[in-house]
């Protein structure tokens, strides 16, 4: 009997995740060194096959560009293994010698792992390698537009794997990628935890799957020019953001907040640099090829350079020359198309008469969207970045830098990841760039020895001097050990 394709595909995540179970009882006997030979094989694959996994990406998404992509990958692979060698994801993590606790560290089990379209082969090599750190196994649903290069890295990374000692099945990824399938596999009961990076709809599947789940929320992180630092360095930093990958990356920024006095200085750093500010008419003209009618960005301008959505949009040889497309905004909402996400080499530009009131159209921003996620400061004041600081409703707060790049961590100390975490305000269960000790459960080891709430003793009186004293050589023992 021939069966369609949703019974094709929700059969194949079946014995994907049957590969996967089989494998993971494998790996729970891994320790951490013979975990870490499997990472840095993936790592080693990842960072040479950067180049060609990003043209493929490019090829068949149409998003971005190859040059960038192949940095993501390489970022995925190389600077993410040096973040992660020395970490130490399973087993004994911390002896508290004081408090008789012990800190170990077990891997959850086998994760769903959803791939965006934007990031296809950086997103797999980087969740495959934080998913084997921390001794887990993980099966991929692609997006469908972009499921021959995710399945391509999938397989080499799968390749490198088990060569380096992997159990077979412990990197798995869905050929036949639809909805029925990732329904399949995030319901599944093997499933222990889903790591979603993906729409807004594809995230909030994944929470209401009633599976722990690790998901992000949407990107819409304002910049604001503080006059404490010159308006060259901030827009040289914000145009390198906004044009890496042409703006795919969800931390980049998506508007421009600036003083009104210093309107004229900000304009010239704009234009000096290729941004072209629009007209009214323009911006008007822009906004209707952005967003569709529902208000959802429209697929065909993600992605793409400035140029080429100038082009889309019928605007003129000035517009079409530039690096980024930039239109003046007044307010925020749905009644304001540049206080939205764009995913592409476009801002909205707002102009303030204050610092506070600076402070208070950020949060109106983020409240809008991209609460939890990210905010760019530029300031060299201490004294702004402490007031904003505490106020800003984000998780990566930037200081300094082009945010696409600063909130992954490829230009700030912060941990590199491609899954961002928006916390409780974003809707997400994490505040985190995710990383391989978001991935491992604790098991508490505990010694009794405090009074119980009766007065009594939790062991015998008697001979308590003598357990006391064994503890304390067995603690000693396993410290050294």
């Amino acid at each position: 009997m021939q069966l369609d394709q949703d019974l094709q595909s929700r059969q194949e995540v079946r014995q994907l995740v049957t590969a996967a179970q089989e494998a993971q009882a494998k790996l729970n006997t891994f320790d951490q060194a013979r975990l870490d030979q499997i990472v840095a094989a993936l790592a080693e694959t990842g960072n040479r096959d950067a180049a060609e996994l990003g043209r493929m990406a490019w090829e068949e998404t149409g998003f971005g560009n190859a040059a960038d992509k192949a940095e993501k990958n390489r970022f995925a692979a190389k600077t993410l293994h040096e973040a992660i060698r020395s970490i130490q994801a399973v087993g004994i993590l911390h002896r508290d010698t004081a408090r008789m606790v012990w800190d170990v560290g077990v891997p959850v089990g086998v994760i769903a792992g959803i791939v965006p379209s934007t990031n296809p082969t950086s997103t797999v090599i980087y969740k495959a390698m934080i998913a084997l750190k921390a001794g887990n196994a993980i099966v991929f649903s692609p997006h469908p537009g972009a499921k021959r290069c995710t399945l391509e890295t999938a397989r080499r990374l799968m390749a490198a794997a088990e060569a380096a000692g992997c159990p077979p099945g412990a990197i798995g990824c869905i050929t036949q990628p639809t909805m029925d399938a990732v329904q399949e596999l995030m319901a599944h009961r093997a499933v222990r935890l889903i790591l979603a990076t993906g729409g807004a709809a594809m995230v909030h599947a994944a929470y209401s799957s009633g599976k722990p789940a690790i998901g992000v929320g949407a990107g819409n992180g304002p910049a604001y020019f503080h006059p404490s630092r010159p308006y060259d360095e901030a827009v040289a930093d914000v145009f390198r953001s906004k044009t890496f990958d042409n703006g795919t990356i969800c931390a980049s920024e998506q508007s421009i907040i600036y003083h009104l006095a210093d309107e004229k200085a900000v304009a010239a750093s704009l234009l000096a640099q290729g941004g072209c500010i629009l007209t009214k008419e323009e911006g008007e003209k822009l906004a209707r090829h952005l967003f569709r009618s529902n208000g959802t960005m429209n697929p065909a301008v993600v992605g793409k350079t400035a140029g080429e959505i100038a082009a889309m949009a019928g605007l003129g040889s000035e517009a079409r020359a530039a690096r980024v497309l930039l239109a003046r905004e007044t307010g925020v909402g749905n009644k304001h198309p540049y206080s939205q996400e764009k995913l592409c080499p476009v801002l909205g530009l707002y102009a303030v008469e204050s610092e506070a009131q600076a402070l208070s159209l950020s949060c109106e921003i983020l409240h809008y969207e991209g609460k939890g996620h990210t905010f760019a400061l530029h300031a060299n004041d201490e004294r702004v970045v402490a007031r904003f600081a505490l106020e800003v409703p984000v998780s990566r707060f930037l200081v300094n830098t082009p945010a696409s790049l600063g909130g992954v961590g490829m230009t700030t100390g912060l941990f590199p990841a491609l899954t961002l975490g928006c916390g409780a305000v974003g809707g997400s269960s994490s505040s985190n760039n995710i990383g391989p000790l978001d991935l491992v459960n604790l098991r508490r080891v505990a010694w009794g020895h405090k009074e119980s709430s009766t007065g009594h003793t939790t062991k015998n009186d008697a001979d308590g001097a003598l357990l006391d004293a064994l503890t304390e050589k067995l603690l000693q023992r396993l410290m050294q050990s």
